[in-house]
């Protein structure tokens, strides 16, 4: 039998899968900036250059850059937001008790163009129903449990049901 969440830990979970939402579409966006700048300077021998003399924002031959490589840039910011989505996936992970290859497909998101906008979707979708079916399950357990347990006698539930045979009585 999988491991479920704790009941109390539901509230968290929430919290836990909108941060890796909001770091699944940043990571992805910045990998795909990625890809875009490896394919202009591996395929056309091009950087991404800010603030130099051929303008605000140009693309350059490599080694000719002379003001902010955004080529750089990019690269060093990808990386820093990867190990914050990391972190959100372990977090979520943890949380939701899955096992450890899902912690592996969700952090592939990461590395592979598109995978994580596929698995914010998919993901968000997941776990967004298992909450709310758990959630409505805890509802409806303490009204069976009320529902189901018997009276005690002198309970509020006995002066009731007298004075509804009293009135029948008479």
């Amino acid at each position: 039998m999988p491991l479920e969440p704790k009941l109390a830990d539901l509230p968290r979970i929430r919290g836990a899968l909108r941060f890796y939402q909001v770091a699944s579409v940043i990571t992805g966006v910045l990998l795909l900036l990625l890809c875009t700048e490896m394919i202009m300077k591996y395929g056309f021998g091009l950087e991404l250059e800010l603030g130099g003399p051929q303008g605000f924002l140009a693309f350059v031959p490599i080694d000719t850059v002379v003001a902010v490589n955004l080529s750089t840039g990019i690269l060093m910011v990808h990386g820093w937001f990867y190990v914050v989505y990391l972190f959100s996936d372990f977090r979520l992970w943890s949380l939701m008790r899955w096992p450890f290859s899902r912690f592996i497909i969700i952090a592939l998101g990461g590395v592979v163009p598109f995978l994580s906008f596929i698995l914010e979707a998919r993901i968000g979708r997941e776990v967004r129903t298992y909450l709310d079916r758990r959630e409505s399950e805890a509802a409806e357990a303490p009204a069976e449990a009320s529902a189901a347990a018997p009276s005690a006698p002198g309970g509020p539930d006995a002066a009731t049901s007298t004075a509804d045979t009293v009135e029948a009585q008479q």
